[in-house]
């Protein structure tokens, strides 16, 4: 038997810096085997330590199934803050497959003084709330959630994404295809040159595409955010927020 097959098999359901930065932690690890699910959303997600799979499980009922076929020891659901669905899915199958669950959930931005931040609580509430705030806007909110703004005829947005949307968009509108990170200068630049006057977010947190924010208090404009769903909980879930921590509460949960 070789060192690997000895290894704890831990899945990480993943898709953001930090499922990256945690696989490779988790990789450097003789003890553990780190196996990354990636939804296959996205043609180049980027490079990914350990083993890979791509695309979903199916639900709850199949995850679980999943995780017990597989001998693993324990799931990090590393997805990014507004996959509402898999979170829930994650936190119902490890329940019920008796697997500890680590979430790691990357704090959330906080406006501060001089920033002029309005709250949406979804993306039809924030497509609602244009008018009276912007008629240049930056969506920066990702390729699956700019049709919501389809219906928004009254401005121009300037649409930011890893990969072109599908769907239909809204009638005015030109296309950045990006990866961030994304520096300040970059997004100085890029609100002057298309003279934008508002940016529509979600509350993504972590500093990569933070850049947006500091660069719109800085030319008074306003930001309109998209608040998270509300995330699960619960006793088998332990909460973390860098992939640090997510690696030491694997760590922890392995030896109990």
């Amino acid at each position: 038997m070789s060192a690997n097959d000895r290894a704890a098999p831990v899945l990480v359901l993943g898709g953001t810096s930090g499922a990256r930065e945690l696989a490779a932690i988790l990789d450097g690890d003789p003890s553990v085997r780190p196996i990354t699910s990636l939804a296959g959303r996205v043609a180049d997600p980027g490079a990914v330590a350990g083993e890979v799979r791509t695309g979903g499980f199916g639900g709850a009922t199949e995850l679980a199934r999943w995780i017990g076929e597989h001998g693993i020891a324990a799931v990090v659901d590393a997805t990014h803050p507004f996959a509402a669905a898999i979170s829930r899915n994650a936190a119902e199958a490890c329940a019920a497959a008796g697997v500890p669950l680590v979430a790691l959930r990357r704090p959330g931005w906080t406006a501060g003084p001089g920033d002029d931040w309005h709250d949406a609580a979804d993306l039809a509430d924030a497509a609602a709330r244009i008018a009276g705030l912007g008629t240049r806007v930056l969506l920066a909110i990702g390729r699956q959630e700019a049709p919501a703004f389809a219906g928004v005829a009254g401005a121009w947005f300037l649409i930011r994404a890893i990969e072109a949307p599908d769907g239909t968009l809204p009638p005015h509108h030109q296309l950045l295809l990006a990866r961030g990170p994304y520096a300040l200068e970059d997004e100085r630049r890029l609100l002057a040159d298309h003279a934008i006057d508002l940016v529509v977010t979600k509350d993504s947190g972590g500093d990569a595409t933070r850049g947006k924010l500091d660069a719109a208090r800085e030319r008074g404009i306003p930001v309109l955010v998209v608040r998270r769903p509300e995330a699960p909980g619960g006793a088998g879930i332990t909460a973390v927020a860098t992939a640090a921590d997510a690696a030491a509460a694997v760590r922890a949960a392995l030896v109990r």
